[in-house]
């Protein structure tokens, strides 16, 4: 679940609620962590929204250097979770912070067993193999807004961009796709996510939409402009998807609505 940012937290917490379902609701065991912010205390919202729309257990692990992500209790406590959630903050901080460690290989391999993984803003944005790791704003894509990292590969397919609209990154997501056209991009809106299932459909959530970029058959000469300068970009399909929208990964098309 790649959720945009700023998402609801004080009423309905639709968004939150569907993540606790899928952990299990009263059942549910869930690890909350803040690793990619330099907040102190900024799992402790999590844990108490989580706890408060029915979680059983709600846990922070607080991963402040790369040395806690190898500690064996903190290992201990992810493997025993039903759900995992990412805080926003800096994706590549995220990633540095826990990225080929036992906490990094746990959630791996946890959601390939089917753990839910939420995580939003950088928590979003590190799912995804290759990772946005910053770039300006703008309104024509420019090969400057194009700036990578590794993320934790969780899905090797796309990559992933959040507070897109109220950011305006359109362009910036573009540019991205210009440089790996074999990769999907997905911007995600603020208070939306997009549910990823294991079937590889994306469901949105939430009450903006997510954009999807297709470069498969996009052509561009991105790579040989100057900086500044605006690349040609042609052939780039872009879809809108609302909430209960559904989108194939495989397919590449959104999926008709009953």
């Amino acid at each position: 679940m790649a959720i945009g940012g700023a998402e609801d937290r004080t009423s309905d917490s639709i968004i939150l609620r569907r993540f606790a379902m899928l952990c299990g609701n009263g059942t549910a065991r869930i690890s909350v962590i803040p690793s990619a912010s330099r907040i102190r205390n900024a799992g402790e919202q999590y844990r108490r929204v989580l706890h408060d729309i029915g979680a059983a257990q709600v846990e922070v692990l607080r991963i402040s250097e790369r040395s806690d992500a190898r500690d064996e209790g903190i290992v201990k406590t992810l493997r025993e979770s039903t759900g995992i959630f990412l805080t926003g903050g800096s994706q590549v901080r995220l990633a540095r912070m826990i990225g080929g460690t036992p906490v990094g290989d746990a959630i791996s391999e946890l959601n390939r067993a089917g753990v839910p993984v939420a995580g939003t803003s950088a928590g979003a944005s590190v799912m995804s193999s290759v990772m946005v790791a910053g770039g300006r704003s703008g309104t024509s894509p420019r090969s400057s807004m194009a700036r990578f990292s590794r993320g934790l590969g969780l899905i090797d397919s796309v990559i992933i961009d959040q507070h897109f609209a109220e950011r305006d990154r359109v362009s910036r997501l573009v540019a991205m796709v210009g440089y790996n056209p074999g990769l999907l991009g997905i911007g995600i809106d603020e208070d939306t996510a997009a549910l990823i299932s294991p079937d590889r459909f994306i469901e949105v959530i939430g009450r903006g939409s997510v954009l999807i970029v297709d470069g498969s058959e996009m052509q561009t000469d991105i790579e040989h402009v100057q900086p500044a300068a605006p690349p040609t970009i042609s052939n780039a399909v872009i879809h809108f998807i609302g909430e209960g929208g559904r989108y194939s990964l495989d397919e590449r098309n959104v999926v008709p609505q009953d």
